[in-house]
């Protein structure tokens, strides 16, 4: 069975014949001559899928499935008695036996007819209730064993007379208010003698679903199946009810619409006499715009149709506004609109080197870039994504590329941004819609080739409103940012010739996948060389700019700046650097103010006058006369640092104490360097039983700054090892490096920043795994001649060269106590 029909009078009655044995209305005599007929034992079960078919009532059936007309066509031809049983699932095709629900209804076909499109139409009229047993036959169609369903029925006192006549009442004005329901339904209704039949026949043909329906099948109780049909009756006459309110409300709103509509016409008209700009004069303006874009066939098709429902619209409806505002997007976009590049290579190398000092490897991935653009003149834009510490010159660096390249500049800053609509768009349905900040960006560049610079990339958030990150893989593909759909323009967009630029201080907080679709060039700290060549000739240029001074009012010595430099600041990069030099720059400046006489080059003196007194004091960490102090060199997000790591022991029970606020990673390198010392002592010297009879205590000072990492573990090692042998630390000695159970040194990563902090230090010694040699290879030689490396790959090494071998003067006495032997 493939579909069905509701009952109507209509539609029903013209297909009955003169010599049918039945009226569709029973008397409570039928209905008792009904129920007391025989039932067969075993029906062939016809499954019905949207409808439910109650005692008494008639219902055409299309009949569809060959299973179905063949068990009609036999029983047709046979006594025409079968049981119809609706399914449970009502997307099943062909159910079986256990899919069936157990109550049904025999019917007797009526009427079997051929329809004019092929199909199979009954006429069927339910009969008695029945429950099945069990299943006897499943091929060609389903038959089953039965057994009689008892109906209760309430003696006809005050409440279910009552209860009747509110259930046809409510029936009647359900059928005066719906104008679908025909008049005829409310002539049977009132017509309708027998309770049972009132309640089928309502049950049949109420708004209500499968489900509900054969629930009240199953309801024994004649007067519950009342009470649910009555509440049933109420639902639906409360919803008739809304319908009329609603549909009278949107006469009156159509009807206010059409006088606005004459109201505009005629407006219009005025306009056009006065000479003012009619809504007509509004769209074919934005169609000369339209004429002159160089967009594609199928941008051109969407415009078209989208200024079409402009023209249709009435300018006081609220949605007009909207959709000016959107075709005025479309049009603003540079639709193919392309700046011509500059390939002039030297003058890009000239360009480049002006603007930024050092940063070699990434000028030289611009000029590839550019050479080859050059040579095939159509290439799909790299996505650079450049990583370093703060203050390095990552953004600004955007600039000078599109300077070089001679591209326009458009800069988004993502750090902060937790909504996916900020990259994608709003769809313009909503209220206050917009395109992505892209487009936007796009659309500010006026070119559809510019150079685009994703700052802060690391920074991007997420919450409930959707991950941009996720968005932003879209626009960072290569091999699918030539279609970009934004939500508010709906049109494939080209991002294909842009160059994106993506900065960011670490890769650990970017996503996987949109990590491995950016080229990662490392742009690393400034060593103090660099540092004061980019003060003489970009920072105090600058500065003596934005303050008004000549190039005669103030000049400041290579020692001079590396004062500055080395007593105060500590960074990788020279933001503050440039706030110093803005310091100097203003105390002279004051001077001039105030017609003070001063020197134009300022001495070291001069500089302390004006800052204060040194900030930082290297000398701190030239030396360790102390046992169990070492130093270590880490990497932070500023660049690298200088790390004290400090073990000293007491008397006690060998309990291991760990402070600095340390993470679990650098907790879990001092617990193997403690493991590792333990299980070698005797190749250190060490009395295994001292282990036993001291406490150890590891600090990092600056308690109050997480750490965190395992390039500390080998520093771990060596000031527990200097703790236990009582013998100090070289000066001028620095390390870092990884340490195994089984005491090999392992290659850690940050080493060009930790060598510029060693070196700002005034170390002299640095001690390194000989896998990070390759890493020292990439430094220039310059900026590390006074320096000496030491390649390690077991800690024996380590220890051999970091300590001397002589004890400290105020050596603590590690003596073993002797414990008394235990007597059984």
């Amino acid at each position: 069975m493939s579909n069905y029909d509701n009952f109507d009078f209509n539609r029903t009655l013209p297909l009955i014949n003169e010599d049918t044995e039945f009226f569709p209305l029973m008397s409570q005599e039928d209905e008792e001559e009904m129920n007391n007929e025989d039932t067969p034992d075993i029906l062939s079960i016809l499954p019905l899928r949207n409808t439910v078919l109650f005692p008494g009532v008639v219902i055409p059936i299309t009949v569809g499935r060959d299973k179905s007309i063949k068990l009609i066509k036999d029983a047709y031809r046979g006594d025409r008695i079968i049981g119809v049983v609706s399914q449970r699932d009502v997307a099943i095709e062909d159910p079986t036996f256990d899919q069936l629900n157990e109550v049904g209804t025999v019917a007797l076909i009526i009427k079997m007819l051929q329809m004019p499109d092929g199909n199979t139409t009954v006429i069927i009229q339910g009969k008695q209730r029945f429950r099945l047993n069990e299943e006897v036959q499943s091929d060609p169609y389903i038959k089953a064993s039965i057994q009689k369903f008892e109906e209760l029925r309430p003696k006809p006192d005050k409440e279910f007379k009552a209860l009747m006549a509110s259930i046809k009442e409510m029936a009647m004005q359900i059928i005066q208010l719906s104008p679908n329901i025909p008049s005829e339904a409310g002539i049977a209704i009132n017509n309708i003698e027998s309770a049972s039949f009132l309640i089928n026949f309502i049950s049949s043909n109420m708004n209500a679903d499968v489900a509900a329906k054969q629930h009240m099948l199953e309801v024994a109780n004649l007067r519950e199946r009342a009470k649910m049909v009555l509440g049933h009756l109420t639902v639906e006459l409360q919803m008739q009810e809304l319908k009329n309110q609603i549909q009278s409300k949107v006469r009156v709103d159509l009807d206010k619409q059409q006088r606005d509509y004459f109201l505009n016409q005629q407006l219009k008209t005025i306009q056009e006499e006065l000479g003012g700009n009619s809504p007509d004069l509004e769209v074919e303006n934005l169609r000369a715009r339209a004429s002159k874009k160089k967009w594609s066939k199928e941008t051109a098709e969407h415009f078209r149709k989208e200024i079409e429902k402009l023209a249709r619209m009435n300018p006081a409806a609220a949605d007009y506004s909207i959709q000016i505002n959107y075709l005025e997007v479309l049009l603003d976009l540079p639709w193919n609109e392309f700046t011509k590049d500059n390939f002039d290579l030297k003058r890009a190398e000239k360009v480049l080197e002006k603007d930024h000092y050092g940063l070699e490897k990434v000028k030289q991935r611009i000029i590839e870039y550019l050479a080859v653009l050059k040579l095939k003149h159509n290439m799909k834009a790299p996505i650079l994504c450049l990583v370093g510490p703060p203050g390095v010159g990552k953004t600004s660096l955007g600039k000078s590329i599109a300077k070089a390249v001679g591209r326009k500049y458009v800069r988004m800053a993502l750090g902060g941004i937790r909504d996916e609509a900020e990259i994608r768009g709003h769809r313009k349905t909503y209220i206050g819609a917009m395109p992505g900040r892209i487009i936007q960006s796009i659309k500010k560049a006026g070119t559809s080739n510019p150079v685009f610079v994703l700052d802060e990339i690391d920074k991007v958030g997420n919450d409930f409103r959707g991950d941009p990150s996720s968005a932003l893989l879209e626009v960072l593909d290569p091999e699918q940012n030539n279609a970009f759909y934004d939500h508010y323009v709906e049109v494939d967009y080209d991002l294909s010739n842009v160059m994106f630029i993506a900065t960011a201080n670490s890769l650990s907080s970017i996503q996987p996948a949109l990590l491995d679709r950016m080229e990662i060039i490392e742009v690393n700290g400034y060593t103090i060389e660099e540092k004061i060549e980019i003060a003489k000739q970009h920072l105090l240029p600058k500065q003596r700019e934005q303050h008004g001074l000549k190039t005669s009012n103030i000049t400041l010595k290579a020692q001079v700046i590396e004062k500055v430099i080395e007593d105060y600041t500590r960074e990788s990069g020279v933001r503050g650097l440039e706030k110093k030099v803005g310091s100097l720059v203003r105390g002279i400046a004051t001077k001039i103010a105030m017609e003070v006489e001063y020197s134009p080059a300022l001495s070291k003196a001069d500089v302390e006058k004006i800052l204060g007194p040194p900030i930082f004091d290297k000398d701190l960490y030239e030396n360790n006369n102390v046992a169990g102090v070492v130093t270590g060199l880490a990497w932070t997000q500023v660049g690298g640092d200088i790390l004290f790591i400090e073990a000293s022991l007491s008397p006690g029970k060998g309990k291991l104490s760990l402070t600095g606020n340390l993470g679990d990673v650098m907790k879990e390198s001092a617990t193997i360097a403690m493991a590792y010392l333990r299980a070698h002592s005797s190749k250190f010297g060490i009395d295994h039983r001292l282990f036993d009879q001291w406490d150890v205590h590891v600090h990092v000072p600056a308690g109050a700054t997480p750490k965190d990492g395992p390039s500390a573990g080998i520093t771990m090692l060596t000031a527990l090892t200097s703790a236990f042998t009582q013998r100090r630390v070289k000066s001028h000695l620095a390390m870092t490096g990884e340490i195994t159970l089984r005491g090999k040194v392992l290659p850690v990563g940050g080493i060009k920043e930790k060598i510029l902090a060693a070196k700002r230090a005034n170390i002299k010694d640095i001690i390194l795994c000989k896998s990070n040699q390759k890493d020292i290879l990439e430094i220039k030689e310059a900026y590390i001649k006074d320096l000496n490396f030491h390649y390690v790959s077991e800690m024996r090494e380590v220890i051999d060269f970091a300590l001397i071998k002589d004890k400290v003067k105020d050596a603590i006495d590690l003596t073993v106590k002797e414990t008394a032997p235990i007597l059984n």
